[in-house]
């Protein structure tokens, strides 16, 4: 009861924010994060020690500073941006975003194979998927519930406005190959932690990361293409939806090695845009959580 209760007010709530206009909203967005940026929160230690650790000596602690500033300022204005999702529609899709080199998706979708496409959380990943929802038709998103389930069951609800499946991320390979088979584009978000028995370790801004191997082990069992594809806030407020060319496999006969080795690409090239955008990714994360060692319990060589 309570729960139902909740969704239903979480609904109104993104009903009344959509019906700001967009200027305004991201405005306001900018007041949000400036506000919460003087907040004093745990994650904030974490985002400050990701930008430090990751940039060393190309930024001073100083710098490292403003920058966060900046992704409050960003973060805040997605906050206020993401309700506009339920006015969304074909005729008005160019007001909020505008695509660049969609002609790398509708080449992949032409081998029939389906289209293995990975992001990062950067610039407003959540409107990528609806407006290739849009555009494109026939997507999927490999998801991770959310542990409130009102939000949870709301978010559903946005990211599937267009037909796009959810597929959580929870033993999701048959949904995966199922969704390939019908040619589907499937998101992916592949710049997250995991546990060392999912991933593999991979250079990510100068540190090992634990990374998903699971869409290098689709991509080479199944032959499907793979695509980046990125989104960044541009100067008239809209998004650039950036689509990479289809990424060429290493392919060895060695396959341990070749998930590996893919996986440090793909991993790169989220580091390229992240790099070229830093304001606007998600340094909140503790990307780096899981070691590729195992640390020693204190009192050890007494």
């Amino acid at each position: 009861m309570l729960a139902n209760v909740t969704y239903r007010l979480l609904g109104l709530f993104i009903r009344m924010v959509s019906c700001i206009p967009l200027p305004v909203a991201q405005f306001a967005g900018k007041i949000v994060g400036n506000l919460a940026f003087l907040v004093p929160m745990s994650r904030k230690a974490v985002a400050l020690d990701n930008l430090i650790q990751s940039f060393g000596p190309e930024m001073s602690a100083d710098e490292a500073k403003r920058l966060l500033r900046k992704v409050y300022i960003h973060f805040g204005q997605m906050f206020l941006e993401f309700p506009h999702a339920v006015r969304l529609n074909p005729g008005n899709l160019r007001r909020y975003a505008v695509f660049e080199s969609e002609e790398h998706f509708l080449d992949a979708l032409k081998k029939g194979k389906g289209v293995l496409a990975f992001s990062g959380h950067l610039g407003n990943w959540e409107i990528v998927s609806t407006v290739s929802a849009i555009r494109f038709g026939n997507t999927a998103v490999v998801a991770r519930p959310m542990d409130f389930e009102p939000l949870g069951r709301l978010m559903i609800d946005l990211r599937s406005r267009f037909g796009t499946e959810i597929i959580p991320k929870q033993r999701s390979m048959r949904k995966l190959l199922t969704s390939l088979r019908a040619n589907k584009i499937i998101g992916i978000m592949l710049d997250q932690n995991v546990d060392w028995y999912e991933g593999a370790f991979v250079n990510f801004f100068g540190r090992p990361a634990c990374t998903n191997k699971g869409l290098a082990l689709v991509a080479l069992k199944t032959g499907a293409p793979v695509v980046p594809i990125f989104s960044a806030k541009a100067k008239d407020g809209r998004y650039r939806i950036m689509i990479g060319k289809e990424v060429d496999l290493i392919r060895t006969g060695d396959k341990l090695r070749d998930v590996e080795e893919n996986t440090a690409l793909f991993t790169s090239i989220i580091e390229r845009h992240i790099r070229e955008h830093p304001e606007q990714y998600f340094w909140f994360h503790k990307r780096w959580k899981t070691k590729n060692y195992c640390p020693l319990p204190p009192g050890y060589f007494r």
